[in-house]
């Protein structure tokens, strides 16, 4: 049977998102690149997701779109015996929050900053990047409360939560780092980047880091500025 097709761009938080989550569960995919300057993949994108966003999962002729949908259907689908989000009813409320939560407040700003940088210097809004940083700080204080006396974001055992807030962070703090006195934030944003996983995915992204807009706030551990 052939792997599912994922669409996606290594550089995408959304999509590293998803792709972590593969890692884990054992899923091999079919990794398609969307190009978005290429009008023919914008085509196809606005075929089989009714948003006309990446990443978006094809199996077996069925599409699946958004991140979190994509990762349910791989564990209820094509995993191997790992599972993101737990059986038991409770804790996965916990993981869907924790993951709704590192979608909205910091991926979301992150993104608001990143739409920023992106515009000329004239069009730039002052106001509504400190409204994002505002907003990140909130997340971070949050967060590392949450994190007090636990390993991962909802509990002990890694989850989709934590899928959705490697990426988030990573590029958040190259924005904004995490301040000094959120100890928990700071030991659990390490762990992420020495997970296996999301090593391995952070590490096919490196070529990409170059048209990341904040890259100049990445750590010298992910990227070299070229000479």
């Amino acid at each position: 049977m052939a792997p599912p097709i994922l669409h996606a761009h290594p550089l995408s938080s959304c999509c590293q998102k998803v792709l972590i989550a593969a890692r884990v569960l054992g899923v091999a995919l079919d990794e398609r690149m969307v190009n978005l300057g290429d009008p023919a993949d914008r085509e196809m994108l606005n075929a089989v997701s009714p948003a006309g966003k990446m990443p978006v999962l094809v199996d077996r002729g069925r599409a699946v779109a958004e991140t979190s949908i994509i990762i349910e259907y791989l564990q209820q689908h094509l995993a191997t015996g790992a599972r993101l989000i737990p059986a038991d009813a409770d804790g996965a409320l916990a993981v869907r929050f924790w993951d709704r939560f590192s979608d909205f407040y910091v991926m979301t700003p992150m993104q608001a900053l990143t739409a920023d940088r992106l515009k000329p210097e004239s069009g730039r809004s002052e106001d509504a990047a400190q409204s994002a940083r505002s907003r990140l700080l909130e997340s971070y204080a949050a967060m590392d409360r949450q994190l007090e006396g636990r390993t991962w974001l909802p509990g002990e055992g890694f989850s989709m939560a934590d899928c959705a807030a490697a990426p988030a962070l990573f590029y958040a703090v190259a924005y904004l780092p995490i301040p000094g006195n959120e100890v928990h934030l700071l030991a659990y944003f390490e762990r992420l980047m020495a997970h296996r996983a999301v090593a391995a995915v952070v590490d096919a992204a490196r070529p990409w880091f170059r048209y990341f807009p904040g890259r100049t706030g990445l750590s010298a551990r992910f990227y070299t500025p070229e000479a």
